[in-house]
């Protein structure tokens, strides 16, 4: 293999304290309680639109959604780094893919307005070999465009090349661009998730057992 890209939230970082500080704000500005942390992190994955299913019980086709996730994006913009940090185990993981010589990025349906603070706070931005958000290609995942900039960016052969993420679209993009394809099984799974039923190569429990597939 030649390069690991990663998924963003609930994959290298986890950013489901910040994500869910936001739509608890949210909640408080319409009289709502908070909702504990363990309640929202499975949702984290799935951007403004899983967390407005868990907070106010909406979805795109309600005619409030659109307002409400305007307001969600605004106070999340506040916050976002606020704690986010990498996964146990990650910063080792992405030591020992550099002392192998191998490079990493990264590839994510998040808006580039917020991974670029997201990556510079945690010190990444000159280590990753492309960082490659939502709105960089004509389709995000589960299209495999995000995915095809990476490796043209970093000049990669897919089929040399993992994808790890946390969510089925991850999968579909990685599996569509000609990856092998990793489950993060530490990232924002919820109940209701089937992984093994995604079609990726292997489901990976902890960031260390990623280098077996080097």
């Amino acid at each position: 293999m030649q390069a690991v890209l990663f998924d963003l939230d609930g994959t290298l970082v986890d950013t489901a304290a910040d994500l869910g500080y936001a739509l608890n704000l949210q909640r408080q500005r319409h009289g709502l309680a908070f909702l504990p942390d363990a309640a929202m992190r499975p949702y984290a994955s799935h951007g403004s639109k899983g967390l407005l299913e868990i907070g106010f019980g909406l979805s795109p086709e309600d005619m409030a959604f659109d307002e409400m996730r305007t307001e969600y994006l605004a106070l999340y913009t506040e916050v976002l780094t606020r704690q986010p940090v990498l996964f146990p185990g990650m910063a080792e993981t992405l030591a020992a893919i550099e002392q192998q010589g191998l490079q990493w990025g990264i590839v994510t349906n998040k808006p580039r307005r917020f991974t670029t603070p997201i990556v510079e706070a945690l010190g990444l931005s000159a280590r990753a070999g492309a960082v490659i958000s939502g709105d960089d290609a004509a389709a995000p995942k589960p299209a495999p465009q995000t995915l095809l900039l990476a490796c043209e960016r970093m000049q990669l052969n897919p089929a040399d090349t993992i994808y790890l993420g946390d969510a089925e679209r991850d999968v579909q993009a990685g599996n569509a661009a000609g990856m092998t394809t990793l489950v993060a099984l530490f990232g924002y799974l919820s109940e209701t998730d089937r992984p093994e039923e995604w079609g990726a190569h292997a489901a990976i429990a902890q960031p260390q057992d990623l280098l077996q597939y080097l």
